[in-house]
């Protein structure tokens, strides 16, 4: 009975839909993050450091794939919207931590990475202040997450004594200086997403007469007229003179 009213809440919502084959995927990536820390932290060896390569190929591969499936499937859920960037942002914030350890990157790159998740993260309190959800993913974000997960594994195989050293150092540190500049870009999208959302939600909705009327005056007040403002002679409306003026003519 719980499975049909389960079914009868996605039919009637298909955002509210848990089991998919893009939410499975996304599942698959979150579990491959412990094993690729082991990989990277546990025999610090070069095979070791292929398989961590391997794993995070197959992470970036199966970001874009999921996203594809969710699409040509009809399968977007709101639990795809979230398991999607926490998979992406666990895979990085591990990797940005394994290679710092290894010494591999500098810890300033970590900490430029942990400030902007922690801006992001503000900008989440803020919207669910206002009842907002957290934003889509922005292409500017997609494409920062890729080129990251494209330079971490260059940095890693740049890191042993081969042939294809240079090359993949040099190609590693392109992709996570273009990537690390995305992400900053990506966020501060959403930073003026968050504050035009916010700023809306305090002016209310279109149409709406703000509290004072225009003007700072009350919906129904009069506006009365200066004395001082009249012409020389004339009378204010509604004044007795006025009435008496009529009535002669």
């Amino acid at each position: 009975m719980a499975k049909a009213a389960g079914g009868d809440v996605a039919a009637r919502d298909p955002q509210a839909r848990i089991v998919t084959i893009p939410n499975a995927i996304s599942v698959a990536r979150l579990a491959g993050v412990p094993v690729f820390l082991w990989l990277v932290l546990g025999p610090r060896s070069t095979a070791g450091d292929w398989w961590a390569v391997a794993l995070l190929i197959a992470a970036g591969l199966s970001d874009w794939l999921d996203g594809k499936i969710a699409r040509a499937l009809n399968q977007q859920s709101r639990l795809g919207q979230v398991l999607d960037p926490a998979a992406d942002r666990l895979y990085i914030a591990a990797t940005v931590i394994a290679l710092a350890i290894r010494q591999i990157i500098p810890w300033w790159l970590v900490g430029l990475l942990a400030a902007r998740e922690l801006l992001m993260a503000v900008v989440l309190l803020v919207l669910r202040r206002h009842s907002y959800a957290a934003l889509q993913v922005s292409f500017a974000g997609k494409t920062a997450t890729l080129a990251l997960l494209y330079a971490f594994p260059l940095l890693f195989l740049g890191s042993h004594t081969a042939s294809y050293s240079e090359t993949a150092r040099i190609v590693g540190w392109a992709f996570a200086i273009w990537g690390t500049a995305l992400y900053w870009v990506a966020a501060l999208l959403y930073v003026e997403q968050a504050r035009r959302l916010v700023r809306q939600d305090r002016a209310g909705p279109p149409g709406e007469i703000p509290r004072g009327g225009p003007g700072g005056r009350r919906p129904g007040e009069i506006l009365q007229e200066d004395p001082e403002d009249r012409p020389p002679g004339q009378a204010l409306r509604g004044e007795p003179g006025e009435d008496r003026e009529a009535g002669q003519r």
